[in-house]
Order: C-alpha cells, then sequence, then structure tokens
C-alpha cells in the first residue's frame, strides 16, 4: 500500500491485469460494439486510472480493475450488453469526479446516462455498507427498484467485490458486505432467476461468516468426489439409453449442490453432510421446437419414473404454470441406485438459457418487456413500498420461494393471478384494484359466499363483492398476507385519519377566530405535548370526534400564550426583578442580568433546552414575572424573539460553577450486548456526573437512547459525550 506521502497508484501486478482485462473485454464486445467506440472507452478507461486521484477505494480495492472485472463478469454470466457494459466502465470517472454526467450525456446518451445516475443513487446509500442496519436499507431497495437494470448491474458488482475480499484484513467489513450479499444481493438474484450467480453469492458468504463450516464440507465434498462422479455416471447411462430409444434428442449431466444450499440441509434436517440424501441434481436438456416443450419434457419424466420410483411430494411443476421470475423446468426427485435420493430437472434448450441467465435471457432491457418481467417488478415495488416494514421484514418477503409459497387463483372468466400463501378474498381484491379491495364485502368462491377472511386455495375460483359503503378497518391489516395489501390498508388508513385531523384543525381555527384569537403554532405543540400526544394529527383527529373540547383547549392556549394575560406590557428594560418568596430560585450567585446579580429573584431554567453552566443564554419575561434562562440555541428562540422582543433579556453566567443542572442526550448505535452497560459505567466513573433517567427504544438491530444526566457545567458535558463515543457500537451522541 502507498505511504501517506506516495500517490495512491495501481501496483504493478494490478497495471498488468488492468491491461489484461482490457484486451479481453475487447474482444468479447467486439461483436456489438464497433473500433470507434471500443478505442473511446479504452481511452476513458486510461483516463481514470492516470487522473491522479486515489486508485484503490478505502478498503483496499483498485477501482478501475473492480469495474473491468464487474464489466467481464456481466458480459460472461448475463449478457455482452453495450449499455450496460460502458456505464459500469464510465462510472469511476463519475464517482471521482473526473468528469461530470452532463458530459457524460453529451458524449454517451441518455440511456447510459440514466444508469449512472441510477448507479449514482445506489451507491449514496450503500457505499458504507450498512444499509441493511440503517433506515437507509428502504431507500437502497428504492432505487435499486427504479430501473432493473441497476439491480442486475449490482448483483453483478457485489459478486465481484465478494470474490476479492477473501482473507481481507477488515474482518468487520467483511463480515459486513457478506451478510448484505447474503441477504439482499443473493435473494434479488433468485427472484431474477440468476440461479447461477445466487448460489455463488451465498457459498462465498456463508465462507466469510462461518469459515470452519464452509471449509468442512468442502474438505467432505472433495474427499467424496470420485465416489460421487462414479454414482452419477451409473445414475445416468441407463436413463440415457431410455431416452435415446425414445428419439429425443439432449443433453445430460449431473452435478452436486451447492455449499451453501448443503449447510441449509444440514441444518433443516440436523445431520451431516452424509446424511443429506439429496446431494445429487441430474439436469436433462432437451433440444425441441417451442410446440414441443411441454410434451418432450413430460415424456423424458415419465420414462424416468418407469425407471425409478419416484418421490410424489418432492415433484415440482414450473413448466404448467413457470415461476414469476421466468423459471420453467420440471423437477422429479426417485430413488437411484444403493437407495439414494436423486434429484432429476427436465427442461429445454430455451428453458435452460433462461435458468441460467434470468430475466436477462429473453428480454434486452429496453424495448418491450415480458409479462412476467413486469409482473416480478411490481411484486418488488410492493414489498419495498411497505412503509412501515422494517428491513428483517422486507428481507423476509423477498426471500420467499415463488412457488411453495404462492397460492394461484382464478377470476370468473379465467384470469390466473398468483398471491402469498395464505392470502385471503380481501387480498385477492387488492389484487386486482385498490378501489376493489377499499370497498370489498366478501367473495363468491366456486359457487359459495365466503368473507373477507377466507383463505384462497389453489384452483379457486373467485368472484368479489363490492359495497360503496364499505371502507378499510384497521382490522384489515390482520387479515391481509400480501405486502400490496397491506400498504393499500395502510393508506386509506391514513388518508382517513388526516381527513379527520383537518376537520378538528379547522374547527379550533374557526372557534379561534370566532373569539378573535391567533393561532401560534409553537404554542399550540406545547399544549399538544403537554396533553400526551405524540402525533399531532391524532390530537386534532379527537378534537374532530369530539374527545376533546375545544374551549377547553382555547383557554388553556390563552392561559399558556395570550400576552394580555400578563396585564400591562412593559419593556424588558421597564421590568422589575422580584425575589422568589418561595424559595424555589436556585441559591448560588451563578447569573448576572445587565450586570447585576440575580441571586434571590425570581428565574428559573427553561425545560425546553434545559441550559446548564457554560451555555449561552438569555432571559424571557414570562407571563407569571418569571426570568426563564433559555439557551440560545433554543428550538423556541427564533419565535420567542420575534414574536416578544420587549421581553427579552441578556443573561450571562456569572463565573461561578453553578448547581448541577440537568442535560439530555440522544444515543444511537448497535444492539450489541452490553453496550447499555458500557454506557452507563462511563457515566457513573465521571467524578460529578449524576444519570437521573434513561430511555431505550430498540428496532431491528439499532437502538436509540435517550439519557437525562446531572452536570455542573458545558465543559464536564462535552468531555462526557467524547467519551460514550468511544464505545463500541455507538454510532452517535447528540444533546438534544
Amino acid at each position: 500500500m502507498p505511504t501517506p506521502e506516495s500517490p495512491d497508484t495501481l501496483t504493478r501486478t494490478e497495471r498488468r491485469e488492468f491491461l489484461s482485462l482490457c484486451r479481453g473485454l475487447e474482444a468479447k464486445m467486439a461483436s456489438v460494439m464497433d473500433q470507434g467506440e471500443i478505442d473511446r472507452v479504452r481511452s476513458q478507461c486510461l483516463r481514470a486510472m492516470d487522473s491522479g486521484t486515489p486508485a484503490h477505494d478505502a478498503h483496499g480495492l483498485p477501482k478501475s480493475v473492480m469495474s473491468l472485472r464487474t464489466a467481464h463478469l456481466f458480459a460472461d454470466s448475463i449478457d455482452r450488453d453495450r449499455n450496460i457494459v460502458i456505464a459500469i466502465l464510465l462510472y469511476p470517472l463519475l464517482e471521482d469526479e473526473i468528469t461530470d454526467i452532463s458530459t457524460l450525456r453529451h458524449e454517451w446518451g441518455e440511456d447510459i446516462a440514466s444508469l449512472l445516475v441510477g448507479l449514482s443513487a445506489v451507491e449514496k446509500f450503500s457505499s458504507n455498507n450498512t444499509a441493511i442496519h440503517s433506515d437507509n436499507f428502504r431507500g437502497l431497495l428504492l432505487s435499486l427498484a427504479d430501473d432493473i437494470r441497476v439491480i442486475i448491474m449490482m448483483i453483478v458488482r457485489n459478486l465481484t467485490v465478494m470474490r476479492a475480499i477473501n482473507l481481507h484484513p477488515d474482518t468487520q467489513w467483511v463480515r459486513d458486505v457478506a451478510f448484505e450479499a447474503n441477504f439482499l444481493y443473493a435473494q434479488l438474484a433468485h427472484r431474477l432467476g440468476l440461479y447461477k450467480l445466487k448460489s455463488e453469492l451465498e457459498d462465498l458468504s456463508l465462507k466469510y461468516s462461518n469459515r470452519e463450516i464452509y471449509t468442512q464440507i468442502a474438505h467432505k465434498l472433495n474427499e467424496t468426489k470420485r465416489s460421487r462422479e462414479a454414482y452419477i455416471k451409473a445414475f445416468i447411462d441407463p436413463v440415457r439409453k431410455k431416452l435415446e430409444e425414445a428419439g429425443l434428442k439432449f443433453d445430460i449431466k449431473g452435478r452436486t449442490k451447492s455449499i451453501s444450499s448443503i449447510w441449509g440441509k444440514m441444518r433443516k434436517q440436523k445431520v451431516d453432510v452424509s446424511g443429506i440424501y439429496d446431494l445429487f441434481a441430474i439436469r436433462v436438456i432437451i433440444d425441441t421446437p417451442p410446440e414441443k416443450e411441454k410434451s418432450d419434457c413430460w415424456m423424458a419424466y415419465s420414462i424416468l419414473t418407469d425407471m425409478y420410483t419416484p418421490n410424489p411430494a418432492r415433484m415440482r411443476d414450473w413448466i404448467s404454470i413457470p415461476k414469476s421470475n421466468g423459471y420453467e423446468s420440471l423437477h422429479a426427485t426417485v430413488m437411484g441406485p444403493q437407495s439414494k435420493w436423486v434429484e432429476v430437472q427436465f427442461r429445454t434448450r430455451r428453458m435452460d438459457l433462461v435458468a441460467e441467465k434470468g430475466l436477462a435471457a429473453h428480454w434486452r432491457y429496453k424495448g418491450v418487456k415480458s409479462d412476467s418481467t413486469d409482473q416480478w417488478m411490481n411484486n418488488i415495488r410492493d414489498i419495498l413500498e411497505s412503509a412501515d416494514a422494517g428491513p428483517m421484514e422486507m428481507m423476509k418477503n423477498l426471500k420467499m420461494d415463488d412457488y411453495e409459497k404462492e397460492v394461484y387463483v382464478f377470476t370468473p372468466k379465467g384470469d390466473l393471478f398468483k398471491l402469498p400463501a395464505g392470502a385471503t378474498v380481501l387480498d385477492f381484491a387488492f389484487r386486482i384494484h385498490t378501489n376493489v379491495g377499499a370497498h370489498c364485502t366478501g367473495a363468491v368462491v366456486n359457487g359459495q359466499h365466503r368473507k373477507i377472511t377466507y383463505k384462497l386455495a389453489n384452483g379457486d375460483t373467485v368472484e368479489i363483492l363490492t359495497s360503496t359503503t364499505q371502507t378499510p378497518k384497521i382490522d384489515w391489516l390482520n387479515i391481509v398476507a400480501s405486502p400490496k395489501a397491506r400498504n393499500k390498508i395502510k393508506q386509506a388508513l391514513n388518508e382517513e385519519a388526516q381527513k379527520r385531523a383537518d376537520l378538528g384543525k379547522e374547527l379550533l381555527e374557526r372557534r379561534a377566530k370566532n373569539r378573535k384569537i391567533d393561532i401560534d403554532d409553537a404554542v399550540m405543540m406545547r399544549i399538544i405535548k403537554k396533553a400526551g400526544y405524540k402525533f399531532v394529527n391524532e390530537f386534532y383527529s379527537d378534537m374532530a370526534l369530539e374527545k376533546l373540547d375545544v374551549q377547553k383547549v382555547l383557554q388553556q392556549y390563552v392561559e399558556e400564550a395570550n400576552p394580555e394575560s400578563v396585564g400591562e406590557r412593559v419593556s424588558a428594560e421597564e421590568f422589575e426583578l422580584r425575589p422568589e418568596e418561595d424559595g424555589k430560585t436556585p441559591g448560588k450567585d451563578v447569573l448576572v442580568i445587565g450586570g447585576k446579580s440575580i441571586n434571590g429573584l425570581s428565574y428559573s431554567f427553561a425545560k425546553c433546552c434545559t441550559p446548564i453552566y457554560g451555555d449561552k443564554v438569555f432571559g424571557f419575561i414570562s407571563s407569571e414575572g418569571v426570568v426563564k434562562i433559555h439557551r440560545d440555541d433554543c428550538p423556541n428562540a427564533r419565535n420567542i424573539r420575534s414574536r416578544y422582543p420587549y421581553r427579552v433579556v441578556d443573561v450571562e453566567w456569572s463565573g461561578k460553577t453553578g448547581d448541577t443542572l440537568m442535560a439530555t442526550l440522544r444515543v444511537v448505535g448497535n444492539d450489541d450486548l452490553g453496550i447499555l452497560a458500557n454506557i452507563t459505567s462511563i457515566i457513573s466513573k465521571e467524578m460529578g456526573v449524576n444519570l437521573r433517567n434513561v430511555s431505550i427504544d430498540s428496532h431491528d438491530g439499532m437502538f436509540q437512547g435517550v439519557l437525562t444526566v446531572g452536570v455542573t457545567d458545558l465543559q464536564q458535558l462535552t468531555m462526557l459525550i467524547k467519551k460514550i463515543r468511544t464505545v463500541k457500537g455507538v454510532k452517535d451522541v447528540a444533546r438534544l
């Protein structure tokens, strides 16, 4: 690695790889790019490499080399698409600000520019590899879902990184990348039908997160490789003979399942490698015209099941009804020689191309989309737009198997719809249209009347019944199983609540106008909080429902904010400080107004900003005649100074340290075992600091805590914040 004084450039080995990758990619893309374009791309790549910007990213990976590796992988595994490959190669120039998007749009066209914009948007969320652990997760996925090509590019890019980080010294970063690869990109690859990429992502993720298990399975497979190959040959030879006798033209090959798949079966079945009964998978790829695809696959299936005993529970028919991602295949599991279960997959050459390269095999990214592609994108958006779903819930939805966890139902006209397993009549209604779902009262299922809670079964014929008086209810959220229906119900409920809140606010403003009262939002917010409401809309909604008395609320407002309640207005200069007689005033001489001590006089510290010794402060003469001490950066400071400048007085600390005062801190971090104990331990060890209150909220592996501490001055609080930030797992500490 370069020293801090030397420029960050590619090593000699990396430069040789860069040139080799350039030559190889030029050869691959020669069929879709002319020599002029190839020369321009090569020039841009060299420009990025020799621009003087750092050649390696924050984790030491060579940026230009990684882009070329990604382009190679995309061309080999997906498609030799001109625009996507060029966008992958040009991205380092945009990332390092060597050029801008306007220039690239002018030089390469709108489509390549849009791909670069998409990559930039995704990078904004995922550059720190913390997307899975934060609220950025949803933003990342929504950015991905904006253009399916960006999804594919990011899958390939992630696999390129995964291949490059074996034995990387930053083990925590490697684990984060592996986690994201397994729970996000592998599942997106599965949804797109990119099974080869999906398997490699899962295998590498297992390798980096549990190297011991990965190595154990790999060694076991290696030890038994010769016997497995012999078994596969013994199984295939008689099958090949029978298929040839039937006049079929085909290829047949055997393989061992992926390491991650084997590990999943080991955990599920609670056995070691030798106990997995379907380690083998045989694939029969038939050459046949489109009109004979189904019949030839079923013929081959029939021949196999005549030779070996099938397991009916393991039969999968994705030829009659393909998966949502376009996958078509006929799977059978049979009892082979030595009483071992073997999975056999039958598919045509076209089907195999789709299985290997997913939707990219029959959709050229731009132009007419296939129905399955549109449906896939709609399903993804339905999942992502569930606003209240956290990262883990979204990942669970992404991971759902397309066949085993879907139910197929028909309309009376014979149209076929796919829904998640457990879907109800209400799910189906929202699947047809949002308005149909919102007004659904039940359905006629197979000729019988059913309630909205009725769970649908494969093959049901469903006719939805509606009523104009029906509206979504909160308990509908417990009825539906699909993310789309849940999201639409929430939207409808939120819209209804907003309407009620608008009515309540309008009612308050109308009554206030009658009494000639001007409503100030800041004062109203204080009243709402004092009433115990977390959300403003809930307050106004209750007012519309007459759970709150409008006249009483207005009276509270007058008492809280109406200057007339103070009596005659006086300026801050004319205001006379009065000694406090009830003994509530702090006893130390720590504040000065206009050079005069206010020790023993009527003042208090504002609860909205909790000032402590050392803060920049000002005084506000309240309606009770008490000087309220606020921080200069108090959330209410601007409103106070603009509306009541005649009641603001200059206040300074006298130079003497005061009593212990309360300060509130917000702490955000990973929800790790013992992290709260570490934070409280630091506070308890600080001389003169007292922990008065702790409030913790944990969600999806992250926690947010609000701590109230007693400190004597700002310097002590600043030092405490610095020490809390050193606790492992703490992401941010801020004073409220």
